[in-house]
């Protein structure tokens, strides 16, 4: 049996997705569509009516399939005009309530698609779309399938590594930066980057396994100022935190031999300079030397004896 894949968009092209989706919609429900969305984006589950037929005074009734607790869900109920979003009716699925709504405008076309909003991994099932009333009775079947992205999982899955621990040590040259994560299962992989997301090079990780839990320490070397982040993640279950620290770096300047020599040679140069105008100034005073200075000429110096 045939599988369609398709990507849901964003809200502002959905009349147009809905009008196309509803094309491939076997009339009896003898084919599936798989809808598949990345985790937090929101999703649309077509299901049309081939004869293009109004619905608005019709009832359909949106059910995912049972899993682990054995018992379908109800996810949307419409029956003329009444539905879970407009009179409080009773039955809806706590997973599903205020995040599920349907398309008022595209009911005269006979499409009764969904949007669920915000998706959740738990959202990834077997949905049917059901026309209980209609002979004969249409039941169209939707798969949607939720991938999970990675993010800080520390409040929903007890498997999920805390924030780990940062330190700042000395080194010979800059400060090395130390992060640290104990007890973690299953196996997170550590990384350090600046502020940029760029990652550093690291020491090689030290690695310790005990009855199944990993204690990692990662070390880097930086030598100039920026917020660095220890980042931590365990891909089997799309968990990812970090933590991070500003480090501040002292910048000196340094000057080479040669500039000492040359700073040297300049400071004596000058002090030489002066030592001979004043003693030129008392030669003069005592009648020693003339000194005859003439518009645009140089500099000259005359000797007289009394």
């Amino acid at each position: 049996m045939a599988r369609l894949h398709i990507k849901a968009p964003k809200l502002p092209s959905l009349c147009f997705c809905l009008l196309a989706v509803a094309g491939i919609i076997p009339a009896h429900g003898s084919g599936d569509v798989t809808v598949v969305v990345k985790e937090g984006s929101d999703a649309v589950l077509p299901c049309s009516l081939s004869t293009k037929e109004s619905i608005s005074a019709k009832l359909f009734d949106w059910r995912k399939a049972a899993q682990k607790d054995g018992k379908k869900k109800e996810v949307f109920f419409y029956d003329a005009g009444s539905h879970y979003n407009n009179n409080g009716r009773d039955g809806q699925s706590e997973q599903f309530k205020g995040r599920v709504s349907h398309f008022p405008e595209e009911l005269k076309h006979g499409n009764a698609s969904i949007i669920i909003r915000n998706t959740t991994v738990t959202d990834s099932g077997d949905y049917t779309c059901d026309f209980p009333r209609l002979q004969p009775r249409q039941t169209f079947h939707i798969e949607l399938v939720v991938e999970p992205i990675l993010k800080d999982r520390s409040g929903e899955n007890p498997a999920a590594t805390p924030k780990p621990s940062i330190r700042t040590l000395n080194a010979t040259v800059g400060v090395l930066l130390q992060c640290e994560v104990r007890s973690a299962s299953p196996e997170p992989h550590l990384q350090w980057q600046d502020s940029a997301g760029n990652k550093l090079p690291a020491e090689e990780p030290q690695v310790s396994e005990r009855e199944g839990r990993y204690y990692i320490t990662l070390n880097a070397n930086v030598t100039k100022s920026d917020l660095y982040r220890c980042v931590v993640t365990q891909e089997e279950i799309s968990h990812q935190t970090h933590e991070e620290t500003f480090v501040f770096i002292r910048e000196t300047v340094c000057e080479d031999s040669s500039s000492k020599v040359a700073a040297g040679w300049f400071g004596g140069w000058v002090l030489g300079a002066v030592t001979v105008v004043v003693i030129r100034a008392l030669l003069v005073a005592t009648n020693s030397i003339t000194v005859n200075c003439n518009r645009g000429s140089r500099l000259t110096e005359n000797s007289s004896s009394n």
